[in-house]
């Protein structure tokens, strides 16, 4: 166990993994956690949220599971108040909740565009909007939202609403960061790339694999610099130093985690 978090309490919307093993929010709650974080744990499946806090319990850290959809008003206002309640601030905001829908502006339905658009860009409105006002009041915070290299470039496959959304979060966090700057309050980004986590199983094993799972880590390997995707942990690990007061002179930033995916011209 770490002291870079102690005595701070984090909201990580999206703690649960949406599959066997370590999801980007999953591995930040439990690092936030094992670096002296009290943790609210927040996922729509509940049951995936109890598996992140029994982890941190065992651990011996502080976490509480919540049942949350951040795409609700409602819920979120009662998110904030119940680690208030709990924990008595927020010090942490680690928005993590994100989907993936496949195809351009022809092949992809208007209900699946509403959908990617609620989950991806409006949860991380309503979280600011119920989150800053108990971090303007307590004169400090930090905000880190998961954006999406593809927020930058194409990544070889189509998926419009999901890199315009990430797209969107950039200037969001940016908005958020200069408003709110001279308050003691930070926002910044991380833009994961190729990333070998539960939640690419599904959505992108058609896309790069023809149905096999083994077929579409093979061809996301092979196109990453490194060789190699990234996993959740080096998300985890980018994320807490942007929570953290080592990066108490950095916001507004956009921290990119591809292993050089951005870099490369083809």
């Amino acid at each position: 166990m770490g002291d870079r978090l102690k005595e701070k309490v984090a909201i990580v919307a999206g703690a649960g993994s949406s599959g066997p093993g370590w999801g980007n929010g999953k591995a930040t709650a439990v690092l936030f956690a094992r670096e002296g974080a009290k943790v609210l744990a927040v996922d729509l499946n509940l049951e995936a949220a109890e598996e992140t806090q029994a982890i941190i319990q065992e651990e011996g850290g502080e976490c509480t599971a919540l049942e949350a959809d951040v795409t609700q008003a409602d819920q979120v206002d009662g998110m904030v108040g119940s680690c208030v309640d709990a924990y008595g601030r927020v010090d942490i905001l680690h928005n993590n909740v994100g989907i993936v829908e496949m195809g351009g502006p022809v092949e992809l339905d208007e209900e699946a565009w509403d959908r990617v658009c609620r989950v991806n860009l409006k949860s991380m409105f309503l979280t600011c909007k119920f989150v800053l006002p108990q971090m303007e009041r307590q004169g400090s915070g930090a905000i880190v939202n998961i954006s999406s290299v593809s927020g930058l470039r194409h990544m070889g496959v189509d998926y419009i609403a999901y890199s315009t959304t990430k797209g969107a979060i950039l200037q969001f966090t940016r908005s958020v960061a200069m408003q709110y700057a001279k308050m003691g309050i930070r926002a910044n980004a991380i833009l994961p790339g190729m990333m070998n986590t539960p939640m690419i199983v599904e959505p992108l094993k058609g896309a790069y694999g023809d149905g096999s799972i083994e077929k579409m880590i093979e061809v996301r390997d092979s196109l990453c610099p490194t060789g190699k995707m990234g996993d959740a942990w080096d998300v985890a690990y980018a994320a807490l130093f942007l929570a953290s007061d080592e990066a108490k002179y950095v916001t507004g930033t956009q921290l990119v985690v591809d292993g050089g995916m951005s870099c490369k011209t083809v």
